[in-house]
Formats: structure tokens, sequence, C-alpha cells
């Protein structure tokens, strides 16, 4: 079953963003009774936002856990893959996520095994705030339910906390309206179940057996003829980050003092690019390695194996070339293999950042007043077909290994896990390369969980639409 991709049954949280609704909120619902969790997920089942839909003053998406699933009536460990199954917080996911420490499970807000259990997210997006009040309070959980958690957030005007550009480096997808590169375009099926992925199969997806829906209401696999519950779905990972903006810039503050100890705020600025990859106005140092270039901003055609190999522009370890190594991965660097490589472990981003701006020099001067005591952070939102093979997989093998792409002892330098004596981030420069040393961690965990996004007519199966019992 391949064929185009039917929009219309997709979320459109799959297609986009909503940048144009700066207003979102992302509720924490519990299922306490399997009748109020089945009514509350047909009524917004009945209003979730379809993918063929750009709306232009609201938008409702919902997922759901492995447990809420089970709490609604429908078996998950043979039907899903492991990861969904058993969660984020085994003890094997702690150790390939860096969840150890102080930001084990048991230290989390939410979604950690000393929290109350999370079953499902409805993710709300408006104009403004009045109106996302007001679609908040449509879907409010009622009796039978509980609201964990209201997490909400802030338009910082397209930057993260720490004051970068953010959400540029994105895939395109097939059967989209956007056109790019074949390097950078990827197959529907690598973030929707029931279309081709990137190895021209079918990622492995629920298939229930023909008797569980009586009402026809799903989709059905052409092989076997079977109902698709997992067609037009994906898997969605939810992780609440919590950034210290004080502590970051503070450091590379201190980092970076001329040899009579003043600041120097334009090597401050420097290292902070070096670090990320992207000068603060979204440029990427691949291309501009010298100054940020306004010009840039939005740049993301760009490659790093011939014009870039050493790192010299953008170091091998900055955070964007380890989330996004395009085209320099082994065996064969420089090649469309290697980006073929590169495709099979991308994750489409759909986050939102939450908490006040503060600049770099209010961080350092501690002069924010009240703000400087907010919490800021982004919940973190990405989506993919399989876990194990992209969200994971870039966590383990990309942003926390010490030794990626012939590093020694470098983690990512925002996100990755830091050792007791801190952490390395190495800069290769003519003649000698640079190495700034006990790093602390920037970035903590608040919260995490795994959801299935359903598409929308596995939605009102799963609200017991479909005669399941």
């Amino acid at each position: 079953m391949s064929g185009g991709p039917d929009l219309h049954d997709v979320q459109g949280l799959i297609a986009r963003g909503y940048g144009n609704l700066p207003a979102a909120s992302f509720i924490l619902i519990g299922f306490d009774d399997r009748g109020a969790g089945r009514s509350w997920l047909a009524a917004v089942a009945a209003a979730v936002t379809p993918a063929d839909e750009r709306p232009d003053r609201r938008a409702v998406n919902v997922a759901v856990t492995s447990s809420g699933l089970r709490k609604l009536g429908l078996e998950t460990a043979t039907l899903f893959s492991n990861e969904f199954a058993d969660g984020m917080t085994t003890a094997h996911r702690r150790r390939i996520l860096g969840d150890v420490d102080d930001n084990a499970p048991e230290r989390w807000d939410w979604g950690g095994p000393t929290t109350r259990e999370v079953d499902a997210v409805l993710l709300v997006y408006a104009r403004n705030e009045p109106g996302l009040a007001e679609l908040a309070r449509e879907h409010a959980p009622g009796p039978g339910l509980s609201l964990i958690a209201r997490l909400g957030t802030s338009d910082l005007a397209g930057r993260e906390p720490f004051g970068f550009r953010d959400g540029i480096s994105q895939p395109l997808l097939e059967g989209l309206s956007k056109k790019g590169r074949p390097e950078t375009t990827l197959r529907f099926g690598e973030f929707v179940l029931g279309y081709p992925n990137e190895y021209g199969r079918y990622t492995d997806r629920p298939i229930l057996e023909s008797a569980a829906d009586p009402a026809r209401i799903l989709p059905l696999e052409p092989t076997s003829g079977r109902p698709d519950l997992g067609r037009n779905g994906t898997y969605l990972v939810f992780r609440q980050l919590s950034q210290d903006v004080q502590g970051f810039w503070r450091f590379l503050d201190g980092a970076t003092k001329r040899p009579d100890g003043s600041p120097d705020p334009v090597r401050r600025a420097r290292l902070a690019a070096k670090m990320v990859g992207r000068w603060p106005g979204g440029a990427p140092l691949a291309l501009t390695p010298a100054d940020d270039d306004p010009a840039l901003a939005e740049a993301n055609d760009f490659a790093y194996f011939h014009d870039d190999r050493r790192g010299i522009r953008c170091p091998i370890g900055a955070h964007i070339r380890r989330a996004n190594p395009r085209d320099s991965l082994d065996p064969s660097p420089g090649t469309t293999s290697s980006w073929a490589i590169n495709r099979r472990h991308r994750i489409l981003r759909r986050g939102r950042e939450y908490g006040t701006p503060l600049t770099p020099d209010q961080a350092v001067a501690g002069d924010g007043g009240s703000l400087s005591d907010d919490e800021r952070g982004l919940h973190f939102i990405c989506l993919n077909g399989n876990i194990a093979r992209q969200f994971d997989f870039l966590n383990d093998t990309w942003l926390n290994n010490p030794k990626f792409a012939g590093l020694y002892d470098d983690a990512d330098p925002l996100v990755g896990q830091s050792k007791p004596y801190g952490a390395t981030f190495t800069i290769p420069s003519d003649p000698l390369r640079e190495r700034v040393g006990g790093m602390p961690r920037f970035v903590s965990v608040r919260g995490g969980a795994y959801f299935f996004l359903p598409g929308i007519a596995a939605a009102r199966y799963l609200a017991g639409l479909g005669g399941t019992p």
C-alpha cells in the first residue's frame, strides 16, 4: 500500500508545526475510568486537525501512551514497538538517552516512576492566548480523568532560550507541498506508518485481527486484509528540557575572558556559535565561519565533507553537526551513500519554547531582575516512524557518543551527558586545536514519554467506536 499519502487521515502535526499559531499548550491527561477516557478521546478525535488543512485560527492534535492504550482496552506489548510499549524510563533507555544521575526519571516532574502515569497528551494551538484558553476549555478533562499538567509555551520569535534561531534544519517529506534536494527529502513512510520508508520497506506497525473492527473504521492492510491501526499514525517523543541560560552564558563568559580578566563579548559569542554550529541569527558556520550573516539566517543547503572535512569552520562536535551529520558519515563520506545513511536517522521536530527571554548580557550580569529566576526551556517534541532507529539512535550514537566522528572525550556541548569533571568541547583550528573543558550540563530533563499519534480514523477507533471491548 503505497500511493500518495492520505493526508485527510493524518494528524496535522506531521505536516506542519503551526508557526502561524504562536499560542500553544500541551495538556497531560490521566485515564482513571475507561469509559471516560474513551468519551474524551471521541470528542477530541472529532476536532483533530488533519494534515490537508492549513488552520489559521486553531489546531488540535492528540496522542496516547502505552499505558493509555491499555486503559482504553488495547493490549500494546505485542502490537507496538518495544520502545513504545516499554516506555522511556527502563534501565536500557536511561543509558541510551543519558537519563542518569541528576536527570534520572525519579527526579522528573512528570513521566517518571514516582509521578502520576501519563496516558495522553492534548496538543492545542491558537492565534492568541484567549483563543488558546477557549480551546483548552472545550477539551478539558472531566470526571474520570486527571489533569496531570498543563505545559505552557512562550513565543520567543523563532529562537530557543539560549538565544539561537531554531527550527531551521528540518527534513522535507515526499507527498507534502514543499520541495527540496533529493539528499534532504525523505520518504513519507520514514515518519508515517503504512508507507515505504527510506529502506523501501514498511516499518512494523500494529495490525489487528479482522474481528477487532466490526464497524470497519480502520483502513485495511492490503496483503492480509486486516484492520491497520498503525496506518497514518506515528510515534511522538516528548521531553521537557530545562535550559540553564544563566549558567550557559556565564560559563562561556568565563572561558573567553581576556588576559586581564575583562569580558570579551565577541569571543563569547564566537565560542557559543562554535558549540551550536550556527550564529545566533541562524547563519551556519559551514557557510560563514568568521561572522554572522543575516542573509544566511535560513540557510540549510550545505554539506560538510568537501568544504569542511576537519571541522575548521564548524567543529565536528558542534550540536547541529552531531544532530544532522549530512554528508560526513562513513563508510563513504561526501557521497550519496553518506546522505542515504543520514536520511535513515532523521526526526521531525515540532517543539515549543517556554519561559521568558534573557539576553546573554543579562544572563552574565544577573540583571534580569525577577526574570533571572524564571525557568526556561524547550518542550521537545519529535515525530518518527521508528523510535529506536531515529530518536534513540540520534541520542545514543550521535549526541551522547564521546567518540563521535573520531572525537575522543566529547559529548554534545548542549544536551550531551556531562562527566563528574565536566564535559569537553574540541575546536579544530590551525595550527593547534582548542579544547574547552570542565563544562557543566546546561540542559536538564523535567519529564518525558513516548506517545502514539494515531491516524484520525485510528483515534476514533481507540475511542471505542470500533466496537472493541
